[in-house]
């Protein structure tokens, strides 16, 4: 009876311990497949919260979301909520103005009216809000130098600011802060249309034109916007540090949905990008970490000694699309709650990817896509599913629901990069009832994955144009 008594003791314990174990384990497997978060943090709050990495650097600037907490903008139309239909749409537009750039199928035009290694930190806010989902900093131009808001832009080459005079023959949007006047600069000069500066900038796909023996600049973009005026050249100011003799485009007739933003700071990787002319200060190399909500702030870096985080994991500049204003990317892999999606690589590798501040949603190839909202939907199950919004399809209703767990999403890049998403970049939020999966899928196999904005909030994402070379690193910004 003892034998037996002891047996069943030896039994139990077997089976207890097998029990507890495998229970760890899936504990552990859940918390490593998913995120667990409140409900309520998919929203902004009410109050302002600093970049803490920003707050640390000796030179950084407080840039705010324009209708957030941080902001300290009080008109009317900085205080409007964004429409949410209107960024979609306009991210669509933008989209297919990549697609249509990188097939070659279209050439932007513009009118052509026109009158007579350091470091430093420019904190970024999301624009989104400014109708084009994009972020924005603020430089200073000209001596003495003005503040100016600029929407900062991977995808774009000339920086370029709105100028007075803009009547007569020439128009100008409205913006927040008054608009540049070149003839209270001191530092300020016109490219002469006989300069090598001006014939390298039309060799770049834009026609030669002059007004006055002074260069002529014109550039479209998708949505139909455009900016035209001067080429010229002028001091730049990023906090303490000063750039003299910045090639920049000083527009006259600017028309589009800049809402607000007084012009555009490039940051492609073609010859006339900020990054490119000043290769010499800081080796062509910026970072920058988006703010992961409205309420946040985020910073943008150039240089590499900055902080650079000690996570940095890179991959190759991808040749897959080299065109000289995007940056590629070769992805070889997604994961979701810890599963590798069944994804042949001919499927990325056919459209090859590029990443860009700009464009909100990632754009992946539709078999990609399919397989990717399929396995999401299969781990989101025990929520409530509701109708798509706009070019977004997978959505859900968290009304009444305090916890959420979202299942994990991850990219794998050429070269060993794996990049976890952040849970802020999994979801695009309308409202309570209304939140979606971040990810959209091209219209085409051949059309090029683009790498998000929402994607990559709370991710430092490093662009080092010496080394050829893009890097992640996630949780960078903290």
């Amino acid at each position: 009876m003892k034998n037996l008594l002891n047996i069943i003791t030896v039994i139990l314990c077997v089976w207890l311990s097998f029990c507890c174990t495998d229970g760890s384990q899936k504990g552990l497997s859940e918390e490593v497949s998913f995120h667990r978060i409140q409900a309520s943090s998919l929203f902004p709050s009410s109050s302002c919260v600093l970049s803490p990495r920003a707050s640390n650097t000796k030179s950084w600037l407080h840039v705010v979301h324009r209708h957030g907490p941080c902001s300290s903008l009080s008109s009317k139309k900085a205080r409007t909520s964004p429409d949410h239909d209107e960024i979609l749409r306009l991210d669509q537009a933008r989209v297919k103005s990549i697609h249509s750039k990188l097939s070659k199928l279209s050439t932007l035009t513009a009118p052509d009216r026109v009158s007579q290694s350091q470091s430093t930190d420019l904190e970024a806010r999301d624009g989104s809000t400014l109708g084009s989902g994009n972020y924005i900093v603020t430089v200073g131009i000209g001596t003495p130098k003005h503040d100016l808001s600029l929407v900062f832009d991977t995808g774009s080459d000339l920086t370029w600011t709105q100028c007075q005079p803009c009547g007569k023959n020439g128009t100008c949007y409205p913006q927040e802060e008054p608009i540049f006047n070149p003839s209270s600069s001191t530092s300020y000069s016109n490219v002469s249309c006989s300069s090598p500066v001006c014939d390298s900038f039309t060799s770049k796909g834009h026609n030669k034109k002059c007004s006055a023996s002074n260069c002529i600049y014109g550039v479209g973009y998708g949505d139909g916007s455009f900016t035209v005026g001067f080429l010229a050249e002028e001091k730049f100011t990023l906090n303490s540090d000063v750039l003299d003799g910045v090639k920049f485009g000083c527009g006259q007739n600017n028309q589009g949905l800049f809402n607000g933003a007084a012009g555009l700071l490039g940051l492609g990787r073609g010859t006339f990008s900020f990054p490119s002319q000043t290769v010499t200060k800081y080796n062509n190399t910026f970072s920058y970490c988006l703010p992961s909500s409205a309420d946040y702030t985020g910073h943008l870096t150039f240089g590499s000694s900055g902080g650079l985080s000690n996570s940095v994991k890179y991959t190759p500049i991808s040749k897959v699309r080299d065109i000289a204003s995007f940056y590629g990317l070769d992805i070889v892999g997604i994961t979701v709650a810890g599963k590798e999606l069944d994804i042949p690589a001919t499927v990325f590798s056919t459209a090859g990817a590029i990443i860009d501040s700009g464009t909100v949603i990632t754009r992946l190839p539709p078999k990609a896509y399919a397989v990717l909202r399929t396995v999401f939907k299969e781990n989101m199950s025990n929520y409530t599913s509701t109708m798509g919004h706009s070019i977004l399809d997978t959505c859900y209703n968290f009304t009444g629901v305090e916890s959420v767990e979202i299942p994990k999403v991850s990219f794998s890049f050429e070269g060993g990069a794996d990049v976890e998403v952040d849970s802020k970049g999994i979801l695009y939020v309308f409202d309570v009832s209304e939140v979606c999966l971040a990810f959209a899928g091209n219209g085409d196999d051949g059309d090029v994955a683009i790498f998000g904005n929402v994607q990559q909030k709370t991710i430092q994402v490093v662009y080092d144009g010496a080394g050829g070379r893009v890097g992640f690193a996630p949780d960078g910004c903290m």
